[in-house]
């Protein structure tokens, strides 16, 4: 793992002084407050650092506040970016533990926003109770100077399957101009986004809120936060529970032919749930065969977007919405009445008409569409951006996956031949969803991109954290079941791997048992017997 030595750190941190708490969050100004981070991480005195707090303005039952730290932890005195903070305080204080640190995944979801909004309806009284729980928007990320992107060439993306290698190179000239753009829009933050300079934001934060050790709940990416965290501050933590959890070991192939492998896996357990379960809208029928003939009528134009009626239907919009709305959670009655209704439609003469002019003046359904030539300049590198309508300010939209992702994961494919390879890999592994959508999108978002990156993949080592919990669905359709596994090997000594054996992406609340053992933990740090499971939640 790329790391900075301890004597490069002792620098830093002596160089980084007088860091103020200030700023605002939607639009509340908060008082400034200095910080002093003087030495290592976490060893000056609590009481020279503080957030000064304030209601939030979305929730006033919720305080918010902001946190001025260094945009590249290497050259503190370069610059630097407020961080956006929330909590919610423990609603016994006379029984509080301390803080719960939280992030709900991504990359790119707010943590501000789930402690505000999304806390109460998830946690339980008992946790609520206990902890100030205590979220933060990743750097890039939501109000912590978010990666903005020139929304006039994001939806420019070509398709991130090229069909041979001229549309494979204008793909890759494609990221380099977006990547440019995003970088000239956000600021340096853009190039230091990875998750390794989020681990050192949160024990900053931790610094300033005055706690020696923090407890901590990660979901999907943010076990990588969690996890690399433990790795580097493992003696700051009281206790760490991780659902959904991420394996930063992981090659380019491992990672892309897993992801649809558990992809497919998940959408053949709602095949099998169809098949024995009376209340789906497909029982008694072949469904993977109602699915592929879907997809079939799809990629001939036969169907509709049920919201836009007007607008074609493609394949990969198909199996990307019941990736991610249906087998997420899982809501597999949903996706029986969403297949139903895709197979019900009739071909109306005006989406065809439509389709052949749209066709006529050069537009394809995305997933065949070539790629459009950039302007000069933006192939070049030197996007300057695109202007509205008579000079009018362009506009920009928040982006910040690609830059965590690519910063956090050397997934470059160099030429059209080895990303054919890899789709051929993929689809192989995903017969029927044809991959994992998300997945793919993710590695295509890389092509192009220089080689070098801030957090590269390594195995996990941690020695000095407390028990760390883990929980993982064995069907999972985002992140399979063997990296849950593969993170527990690598970490024996400390991990615990309570495996939930139903499906779905979401664990903490998904039963009694997966709910209570989490909460046993944070509350008394008790962890399950060596060989426990959750039995899974039966659908409806």
């Amino acid at each position: 793992m790329h790391q900075q030595g301890k004597d490069f750190m002792q620098s830093l941190f002596k160089a980084l002084t007088g860091v103020l708490v200030a700023g605002a969050l939607a639009g509340t100004a908060t008082p400034s407050v200095a910080v002093d981070v003087t030495g290592p991480p976490g060893s000056a005195d609590p009481a020279q650092r503080a957030v000064a707090w304030r209601p939030c303005p979305q929730d006033a039952t919720a305080e918010c506040g902001t946190l001025r730290l260094p945009v590249d932890w290497a050259r503190p005195t370069a610059g630097t970016f407020d961080l956006a903070v929330a909590r919610r305080t423990a609603t016994d204080p006379a029984r509080r533990i301390g803080v719960l640190f939280v992030n709900p995944g991504g990359p790119g979801d707010s943590g501000v926003d789930f402690a505000v909004r999304r806390a109460p309806g998830h946690f339980s009284a008992d946790v609520r109770a206990r902890f100030d729980i205590v979220g933060f928007d990743p750097r890039g990320v939501g109000a912590s100077q978010p990666i903005r992107c020139s929304a006039a060439l994001l939806d420019q993306a070509p398709s991130g399957y090229p069909a041979d290698r001229a549309e494979f190179d204008q793909l890759a000239a494609y990221n380099r101009a977006l990547r440019q753009d995003c970088r000239r829009h956000s600021g340096p933050v853009f190039d230091h986004a990875d998750t390794l300079s989020v681990v050192r934001d949160m024990d900053a934060l931790r610094a300033a809120l005055g706690e020696e050790r923090i407890s901590y709940f990660g979901h999907s990416y943010g076990t990588l936060i969690g996890e690399q965290y433990a790795e580097q501050y493992g003696e700051r933590l009281r206790t760490m529970a991780l659902t959904a959890n991420m394996d930063h070991s992981l090659g380019l192939r491992a990672f892309l032919v897993s992801s649809a492998v558990t992809a497919e896996d998940s959408f053949q357990q709602f095949a099998r749930w169809c098949a024995t379960s009376r209340s789906c809208a497909l029982y008694g029928r072949n469904v993977t065969a109602v699915w592929d003939g879907l997809l079939a009528r799809a990629d001939r134009g036969e169907l509709s977007d049920p919201d836009h009626p007007e607008r074609p239907l493609t394949a990969r919009a198909i199996t990307l919405t019941t990736f991610k709305q249906y087998l997420y959670g899982p809501d597999w009655g949903d996706l029986a009445r969403y297949l139903t209704g895709l197979e019900a439609q009739q071909r109306q003469p005006q989406i065809r008409q439509s389709q052949e002019r749209q066709q006529s003046r050069g537009w394809q359904p995305r997933e065949r569409q070539r790629v459009r030539p950039l302007p000069a300049r933006a192939a070049q590198g030197g996007v300057q951006g695109v202007q509205g309508v008579q000079g009018a300010p362009e506009q920009t939209r928040a982006a910040p996956f690609s830059a965590v992702f690519c910063q956090d994961w050397r997934f470059r494919p160099k030429d059209f031949r080895e990303y054919a390879d890899l789709t051929a890999a993929e689809l192989r592994a995903a017969p029927h969803l044809r991959g994992s959508p998300r997945v793919h999108a993710a590695v295509a978002g890389c092509v192009g991109w220089p080689d070098e990156v801030n957090n590269p993949q390594h195995r996990l080592r941690i020695t000095r954290a407390p028990k760390i919990l883990m929980l993982h669905s064995r069907h999972d359709p985002a992140n399979h079941y063997a990296w849950a596994a593969r993170v527990h090997r690598q970490t024996r000594g400390t991990t615990v791997l309570l495996p939930y054996e139903g499906a779905g992406h979401s664990v903490y609340g998904r039963s009694d048992c997966t709910r209570g053992t989490v909460d046993d933990y944070l509350l008394h740090r008790r962890t399950p017997a060596p060989g426990s499971s959750c039995a899974p939640v039966p659908q409806r």
